[in-house]
């Protein structure tokens, strides 16, 4: 009798003869997918640990970069964002230094700086989904190969092949189904779960940092101050000029 071990990890072939050996190929593909979920695993946590709440939107870190902001203290503000390095961070250095142009151009900087941001997290979170997507092809193989096999013994045995010739072909199509959604059920939830959680958190982050440069912003020296001033400062001139005798 065949150990719990041996049915989900190796696979045999019996002949006619009643002898079993082991089926390299549906065995190889078994230990395939073996080595995937463990790299899904691996893919699983470290994405976990990338996206973190504290390496997009460090919350506190906001928070004290809006009251500088909000008091008046843009430059410390600037200094505390350049020194950190999470993606709020760096939206808010981008529109920060569109400061000079206003608030408009701000915002969309930091719309554009967070799009991009999104987009790399994405593109890495993207290996879950072919995982997700590709294993369970790699279980469907072996499950084509198991019958495949299956068949052949009917065809050897003129049609009346024994249960057990039967068995061989039959356990490594379902054992490579198996390993194939193994895989790809967690891998695809946990791309979704992490993907939904950087959208969230990139969202959020946007929307504060555009808050902190509306407070920002009333500091500012705007395009059109500056020209309204130079018009101002040359008008006045010219009139001085006019009313020296």
């Amino acid at each position: 009798m065949q150990s719990f071990g041996s049915i989900f990890f190796i696979t045999y072939a019996t002949d006619a003869a009643g002898e079993s050996r082991i089926e390299w190929i549906g065995s190889s593909l078994i230990w395939f997918l073996i080595a995937l979920s463990v790299v899904n695993v691996a893919l699983v946590v470290a994405l976990s640990l990338r996206n973190r709440r504290v390496d997009i939107l460090p919350v506190s870190f906001a928070d004290r970069v809006r009251d500088l902001a909000a008091s008046g203290r843009g430059d410390e503000a600037a200094q505390l964002v350049a020194a950190e390095a999470s993606d709020y961070s760096r939206m808010l250095a981008a529109g920060m230094s569109m400061r000079s142009q206003g608030l408009a151009a701000m915002v969309r900087t930091v719309e554009q700086a967070s799009e991009e941001l999104t987009v790399s997290r994405f593109r890495a979170i993207e290996a879950l989904n072919i995982l997700g997507q590709v294993s369970p092809m790699i279980g469907l193989f072996g499950t084509v190969y198991g019958m495949i096999m299956a068949f052949q013994s009917i065809a050897t045995s003129g049609g009346s092949a024994d249960p057990v010739v039967l068995a061989g072909g039959i356990g490594t199509a379902l054992v490579t189904t198996f390993w194939g959604l193994l895989i790809a059920i967690p891998a695809l939830a946990a791309y979704a779960g992490i993907r939904n959680k950087v959208d969230a958190l990139a969202t959020e982050a946007t929307r504060r940092a555009e808050e902190t440069l509306a407070h920002l912003a009333g500091d500012a020296p705007t395009a059109t101050s500056i020209g309204t001033d130079g018009g101002a400062s040359s008008g006045g001139a010219a009139v001085a000029g006019r009313a020296t005798p």
